[in-house]
């Protein structure tokens, strides 16, 4: 599978222009889907030196992206699609915010094993149970 992965707020914590402090367990977590046999592209709107200073801190930890910002190494931006082409992207801008990398880890499982990850990450959410609706609009029926 092809993941697209976001850096500030992802991978460290928010800084930008400057580089958070690490997210626990991200770099180990994207580091095990690369041995799992994934292509992780680095997403981000870091561009220019920005983006090299990402990439530098990404690879002094050991993890190495397939791509930045580009669907393949070398892609030409003028000439490319502005639509990313991966499965997967992995954010801290999802709807609900960015969810433990062990959760991450098991949803993209999940997902390469025909699962469904949005279930997956739901049951995983702090968020209460909803409560049981009886009848119409919730109110009880006599």
């Amino acid at each position: 599978m092809v993941i697209a992965v976001d850096f500030d707020g992802t991978i460290v914590e928010h800084a930008y222009p400057e580089i958070g402090r690490p997210i626990p367990f991200a770099i180990d977590t994207l580091m095990q889907l690369q041995k799992d046999n994934h292509k992780l592209i680095l997403w981000t709107v870091r561009e220019g030196e920005l983006l090299q200073n990402a990439i530098d801190y990404c690879a002094e930890r050991g993890l190495h992206f397939y791509a930045a910002n580009a669907n393949y190494p070398g892609e030409e931006r003028e000439n490319a699609s502005r639509k990313l082409g991966a499965d997967l992207f992995i954010d801290d801008r999802n709807l609900g915010g960015l969810p433990d990398w062990g959760v991450i880890y098991n949803a993209v499982n999940a997902t390469r094993n025909g699962g469904n990850a949005l279930q997956l990450m739901v049951g995983a959410s702090a968020m209460p149970e909803p409560k049981k609706r009886r009848g119409l609009f919730g109110m009880n029926r006599r």
